[in-house]
């Protein structure tokens, strides 16, 4: 009998410093397309005043040897300046802002303010019978704002995606 050894699945940040070009972002995409890699989470943007350099944060998860693999192919681009792994680099911040629609009369209007209080979300649009929420946080945080809401009349949520930075005064 053969066993076949599985890799635990890992999820990791990544960083991507590029020039700002035209398709850079396709062929970014078409490289985890091309391996059958997912991308859990995807921003850029333009980090210099002349626009010439933009970061691109990329939450993907895999195996170990598919991250390193992630990681090499993207070093390979030519357009692209710098690759780090946040989540192998050591302590790092990462946030995410969405917006959350909530509709609901009386009591269940009541509660969503009072568990947005909670969460720190903000209330950006209000009428009189719906919110729509600002909360920015960990994804967790936000997955956990949602899931209660869903009880209390969830109608829309979009979210950005993930930003991150390394900790301490150092540029990843």
């Amino acid at each position: 009998m053969t066993h076949i050894k599985q890799e635990a699945e890992e999820r990791h940040v990544l960083t991507v410093t590029v020039d700002n070009e035209a398709g850079i972002l396709a062929k970014i995409a078409g490289l985890f397309t091309a391996r059958g890699y997912n991308i859990d989470s995807l921003t850029v943007a333009d980090i210099t005043e002349n626009h010439s350099v933009s970061r691109i944060t990329i939450v993907t998860h895999g195996p170990p040897s598919q991250i390193d693999q992630i990681h090499a192919q993207l070093e390979r681009l030519v357009p692209v300046h710098k690759v780090v792994d946040l989540t192998e680099a050591g302590p790092h911040v990462q946030r995410e802002l969405a917006l959350i629609k909530v509709s609901g009369t009386g009591e269940k209007r009541v509660e969503a303010l009072r568990v947005a209080d909670v969460f720190r979300a903000k209330a950006v649009d209000t009428t009189t019978s719906s919110f729509i929420f600002e909360l920015t946080g960990s994804p967790e945080k936000i997955d956990s704002f949602v899931a209660i809401m869903r009880e209390l009349g969830l109608v829309e949520v979009g979210r950005t995606g993930i930003v991150a930075m390394i900790r301490g005064a150092e540029a990843a």
